[in-house]
């Protein structure tokens, strides 16, 4: 049983997929509050599929691009997680997911972009071909400056129009599509360590100048 979760949007979601197909997938109900909801929501779809911890085979992961707090949360867990039952875990690039999905789903036709919100009035974006192989990124930037007429997909489409003038479904990574990625092979796989693509907010403080 493959559990696979995305802690780099503000929801967190989850999902376990049983070697055919995904049999339950859940999504937080509250923006930003991913170390409260990630474990409750791990519980909570292994009860309802009747299972326990020590049943689990595998663990996919969104590696982001995300925030510094929501991101980590979700790699420690899946590091953890992995060491104590000894099971292999495997990081994604969260756009690749959401490019996965929208290919399979046809809401987008020839090459076209996702861009997630970054926040700082900034976007994640990376280009992806009609097969939803990534051309290049990701990155993170001013909207205006990766302005397209190609399709986009992700919440940066919806918060930036005058930028992504062609907005496409769906908007946030599911874990869903994360546990399709990895049990079909169909995304690159990583290491489970955090695409941040900019410093932490929180800095090293430098050392203490001396006393005059």
């Amino acid at each position: 049983m493959l559990l696979a979760f995305d802690t780099a949007t503000p929801l967190v979601t989850v999902a376990l997929h049983d070697g055919d197909q995904v049999v339950v997938e859940h999504t937080s109900e509250q923006r930003m509050k991913h170390g409260e909801q990630l474990a409750p929501l791990i519980e909570r779809a292994m009860q309802d599929v009747g299972i326990v911890r020590q049943d689990l085979t595998a663990i996919a992961v969104g590696v982001g691009p995300g925030p510094f707090t929501g991101l980590r949360v979700g790699l420690v867990t899946a590091r953890t997680l992995a060491f104590v039952l000894d099971i292999p875990v495997y990081g994604v690039c969260s756009l690749d997911v959401l490019a996965l999905e929208a290919v399979d789903t046809a809401t987008v036709t020839g090459d076209f972009v996702v861009a997630t919100d970054a926040r700082r009035r900034e976007v994640y974006l990376a280009s992806y071909d009609v097969d939803g192989v990534r051309l290049d990124g990701p990155e993170v930037a001013k909207p205006a400056t990766v302005a397209t007429d190609r399709p986009a997909v992700g919440e940066g489409a919806v918060l930036y129009p005058e930028a992504f003038p062609h907005p496409a479904g769906p908007t946030r990574p599911s874990a869903t599509w994360l546990a399709r990625a990895v049990a079909e092979e169909r995304a690159e796989l990583r290491d489970p360590e955090p695409l941040y693509l900019r410093r932490p907010d929180a800095a090293t403080p430098g050392p203490r100048k001396p006393a005059s």
